[in-house]
């Protein structure tokens, strides 16, 4: 595969510059890879490639969901495709076409699910998408999915239920965001934070509800303190010794 004509900046982009970088405008970081800033602050990895003689653009996601290094490996691999006579942009068409939102969220998990921390984290994961989003996006193919979907899913429950729709949102563009890489749908993520659904929906701060805890009332502490004592389990023992010394809960639980 020919390189004439590749742009190839003196200074390589950095992780930290990716983060930060507002500026509009597009950023080169060698062996065809750019990235492009959009006056809305909006971001994408494009990469521009020769492949059986036409020079081509290929969409590799959005920063910070695909990160420099996930982009620069996306890069090498179709560059090695193209140098063997292959074609990522119709292999890209080809796995477009049929994959429903509920497949991806299927395909992601199995891809991600290990490196979640804990079997709640994985459950959580898997639960808040199967009750708001799989009912309104299941059935839709993740190229058609735009942001008015989104907001059918989100809209419902962002007032009562702030938090639980601030992680959905999340991973629904996470779910996107894969399905993007791997060829299923092009350009921007419709479930993507800044400069999209900030635009339409009041920041989670502003709308979500104090959840303040009950205090104990100070005639309780006796029954409190017994049923305390019934309950097994390390957690028990450490709310037991923070009662007993008046220690900070990060103090307690970094106890070893």
């Amino acid at each position: 595969m020919a390189t004439k004509g590749i742009r190839k900046p003196q200074k390589a982009l950095t992780a930290r510059f990716v983060e930060t970088v507002t500026a509009p405008g597009k950023y080169h970081d060698g062996q065809g890879l750019i990235l492009r800033v959009q006056p809305n602050g909006a971001k994408q990895w494009v990469q521009r490639i020769t492949i059986r003689g036409k020079r081509c653009e290929l969409g590799l996601g959005s920063p910070p969901a695909i990160p420099l290094a996930t982009a620069r490996k996306l890069a090498l691999e179709n560059r090695g495709k193209a140098m063997m006579g292959g074609d990522p942009v119709q292999e890209r068409r080809d796995a477009r076409a049929g994959l429903t939102f509920e497949a991806a969220v299927e395909r992601y998990l199995a891809a991600k699910l290990d490196e979640f921390r804990n079997e709640k984290h994985k459950a959580q994961w898997r639960s808040t998408l199967d009750a708001y989003a799989r009912p309104v996006l299941g059935p839709k193919l993740v190229a058609e999915i735009t942001l008015q979907d989104v907001l059918r899913v989100l809209e419902p429950i962002w007032q009562g239920k702030t938090e639980t729709a601030s992680r959905l949102r999340g991973r629904i563009e996470a779910v996107l965001s894969w399905a993007t890489v791997a060829g299923y749908r092009a350009g921007d993520n419709p479930a993507r934070w800044k400069g999209n659904l900030s635009e339409i929906l009041p920041k989670p701060a502003k709308v979500a509800k104090a959840d303040n805890q009950p205090a104990l009332a100070l005639g309780d502490v006796p029954r409190w303190w017994a049923a305390l004592a019934q309950r097994e389990g390390m957690a028990a023992r450490a709310v037991e010794f923070l009662t007993l010394t008046a220690a900070r809960s990060g103090e307690v639980r970094g106890m070893v």
